[in-house]
C-alpha cells in the first residue's frame, strides 16, 4: 500500500483522498483553511470568505463524469449529495417524455447543486475513511527531495496545525507519491524550479471573459414553475443562464467582455435584475418573485492554464504528480472543472502504485485524456471573447440550427449532449450522417429560419444601465 501526501482538500483533494483511501492506502490531506463544510450549508455558502477560492459561490453544474465517477467509487457520497438537496437532470427531460433509449443514454445527467453541498458530502466521506487523515490549519511550505535525475519529490515540509502528538510546529512527512491539489494558484511549480529541477510546462491564456451571478430561492408559497424555458439567452454581447440547483435555490448569471464598460454597473443589484429581465431565460425564473439570497457577486481576471510535470525530455521530478486546477484550470463557461478533477484522482486512486514508481504514464494519460478538451477550452473561450463585442457576428445558419434543433430533435440533442458531457468530441457526435439528415429536414421544414439574438440590443442594454 502507498503512503499519499496530498496537497489542498478541495474538491479534487478530497475526492483524491477518499478513492485512495478505499483501496487501502495510507493518505495525509494538508490543508492551510481550518474551516470546513458540513455544518451549515447556507452559512458555509454565503458567509464563508474564500478568497482563494473564488469560484466557490459562482454557479455550477456538475457534468456526467462527476455522477459516474461517484457512483462508481463512492455511491454512498453520492446518495448523501441527493440526501442534500441535489438534484438530477437528464438532457432528455426537456421533452417531458424520453425517446427510445440508446446505449450511453443513462449517463447524459447533470447534477444541479451549489459546490458546497459536493464539498460538504465528500469531507463528511473522509471523516469515515480509517486510514485517511485530514489535517486542517497545516500548511505546505515545501517538498522535500533525494537526488536523482530526475529528482523525487520524498514527502512535504508543513507548519501549523497539530501533529499524531496533538503538537503544532514544523514537521516533515514522508510519502510515497504527493499530489499536487492546492489549485490555480499552487506554489508547486516555484518550488521545483527553486529545487533545480526542470522547470514545469505551463501554458496560459487569458481569458477577456466576466460574470456575475446572484442567487435566489423561490418562495414556499409562491410559484415554481417556469414552464418550458431554455437556461440560456443571448445579446450580441452579453449571455444571460439560469443555473436551477439544490433546495430551491437558483443563480442567475451574467456574462460579457471585461471590457465592457457598462460591467461596473451591473454589480448594483437593481441594474442586474434590470438587466437579467431582458432576456427570456432570465426573465422567466426571475417572474417567479423569488427572494434574493446574495449580493451581486463579480469573477473576473480567468485564464484558461495547463500545468505539466513533464516536457519533451520526460517527467520533471518523480514521487508527485498534479490534479484539479492544479493541473488544468479552465475558465468555466463550459463547466468542465470539476469534471476533469473527478477524472484525474479516480485515475490516480487506480494506478496510484505505478505513478508513485514513474509518473510518465500519467502525464502520458492527462495529456491523452484531458488536455483535448483544455485545448476545447482555450477554442471556446476565444470565439466568446469575439462575439461579445456588439460588432460580432451571428452564426452561419447551419449552424446555429444545430442548436435551435436540438430542442425540437432527441437525436440532435443527444449529439449536443454527448458534446456537454465530454462523451464525444464535436466533429464526432455532429458529423454523423444522422445528424446532418436529421438538420437538413429541420432547416427545410422551416425555410425562414435566420440566427437572432434573444436577448436586448446593445441601445436597449444602454438605457437601461443609465436609467
Amino acid at each position: 500500500m502507498a503512503r499519499v501526501a496530498v496537497i489542498g482538500a478541495g474538491i479534487s483533494g478530497l475526492a483524491t483522498a477518499v478513492m485512495l483511501g478505499r483501496r487501502g492506502h495510507a493518505v495525509t490531506v494538508f490543508e492551510q483553511e481550518t474551516r470546513q463544510a458540513g455544518e451549515d450549508l447556507n452559512r458555509d455558502f454565503h458567509h464563508w470568505n474564500r478568497p482563494r477560492v473564488p469560484q466557490a459561490v459562482q454557479p455550477h453544474s456538475f457534468l456526467a463524469p462527476v455522477r459516474s465517477v461517484l457512483r462508481a467509487e463512492a455511491p454512498d457520497v453520492y446518495a448523501d449529495l441527493l440526501a442534500l438537496g441535489a438534484r438530477e437532470y437528464h438532457d432528455f427531460d426537456w421533452f417531458g417524455e424520453h425517446p427510445p433509449y440508446r446505449a450511453g443514454d443513462e449517463d447524459l445527467v447533470t447534477l444541479r447543486t451549489r459546490r458546497i453541498v459536493l464539498e460538504a458530502a465528500l469531507t463528511t466521506a473522509v471523516r469515515r475513511e480509517p486510514t485517511v487523515e485530514v489535517r486542517r490549519g497545516c500548511r505546505v511550505r515545501a517538498l522535500t527531495f533525494e537526488e536523482g535525475r530526475p529528482a523525487r519529490v520524498t514527502g512535504v515540509q508543513v507548519s501549523g496545525g497539530e501533529t499524531g502528538h496533538g503538537q503544532a510546529g514544523e514537521q516533515t512527512h514522508r510519502a510515497d507519491l504527493v499530489v499536487d491539489a492546492s489549485g490555480r494558484r499552487s506554489p508547486v511549480p516555484a518550488w521545483l524550479v527553486e529545487a533545480g529541477c526542470r522547470p514545469p510546462v505551463v501554458e496560459s491564456h487569458r481569458a477577456g471573459i466576466a460574470y456575475l451571478c446572484r442567487w435566489y430561492r423561490l418562495r414556499a408559497d409562491g410559484p415554481r414553475d417556469p414552464g418550458q424555458v431554455q437556461n440560456g439567452s443571448a445579446a450580441a454581447f452579453a449571455l444571460a443562464g439560469v443555473f436551477p440547483s439544490d433546495n430551491d435555490t437558483f443563480a442567475v448569471n451574467l456574462v460579457l467582455s471585461t471590457a465592457d464598460p457598462t460591467r461596473g454597473a451591473l454589480t448594483d443589484p437593481a441594474v442586474f435584475e434590470a438587466a437579467a429581465r431582458r432576456f427570456p431565460a432570465t426573465a422567466a425564473w426571475l417572474a417567479l418573485a423569488p427572494e434574493p439570497r446574495s449580493p451581486v457577486l463579480a469573477m473576473a481576471g480567468l485564464d484558461n492554464r495547463w500545468t505539466s510535470f513533464a516536457d519533451g525530455q520526460g517527467p520533471v521530478v518523480t514521487g508527485l504528480v498534479n490534479a484539479g486546477d492544479s493541473l488544468v484550470h479552465t475558465n468555466p463557461t463550459l463547466g468542465h472543472g470539476v469534471a476533469l478533477g473527478m477524472r484525474a484522482a479516480q485515475h490516480i486512486a487506480v494506478h496510484v502504485d505505478r505513478i508513485a514508481a514513474d509518473p510518465a504514464g500519467y502525464h502520458a494519460w492527462t495529456n491523452r485524456a484531458l488536455r483535448p478538451l483544455f485545448d476545447a477550452q482555450v477554442a471556446a473561450d476565444r470565439a466568446n471573447e469575439q462575439r461579445l463585442t456588439e460588432d460580432s457576428p451571428l452564426p452561419d445558419r447551419r449552424a446555429a440550427a444545430l442548436a435551435a434543433c436540438a430542442l425540437d430533435d432527441p437525436v440532435v440533442m443527444r449529439a449536443r449532449a454527448q458534446v456537454r458531457h465530454l462523451v464525444r468530441p464535436a466533429d464526432a457526435a455532429y458529423g454523423t450522417d444522422e445528424v446532418d439528415r436529421h438538420v437538413t429536414a429541420w432547416l427545410d421544414a422551416r425555410p425562414d429560419f435566420v440566427p437572432r439574438h434573444d436577448g436586448p440590443t446593445r441601445q436597449q442594454w444602454e438605457a437601461l444601465v443609465r436609467a
